[in-house]
């Protein structure tokens, strides 16, 4: 199984939607990988959880099959946890998934 796990640290919008999104949607529907996980980490989470246009494509992503995941550190020191986790967005510690990703040689993009 390919799997491509994308790190989203910046809260810069066009980032957002001109690359990560369109790239990890556009992977899942044309089977470029198998699996496309996307880490909200830092000050993405402010972003993803304040802003409507954002949240509107991350749950058409999620609907898409790209697997959303947020750390919780940053999520609650932000305010935004129940934000994300109303999206459907997967809200937990994420150093140790992170880690073991990063260790496995899983295919890993940072934005």
């Amino acid at each position: 199984m390919e799997k491509l796990t994308i790190l989203w640290t910046s809260d810069n919008k066009d980032t957002f939607f001109n690359m990560l999104a369109m790239y990890a949607t556009n992977s899942v529907r044309k089977a470029w990988w198998d699996n496309v996980t996307v880490i909200i980490w830092g000050a993405s989470a402010k972003l993803a959880g304040i802003d409507a246009q954002v949240q509107s494509e991350l749950v058409q992503m999620i609907a898409t099959g790209v697997t959303i995941e947020a750390c919780k550190a940053c999520a609650d020191n932000l305010g935004v946890s129940g934000e994300l986790e109303k999206l459907g967005v997967n809200v937990r510690y994420m150093g140790v998934p992170l880690t073991e990703c990063l260790k496995s040689g899983e295919k890993f993009i940072s934005i």
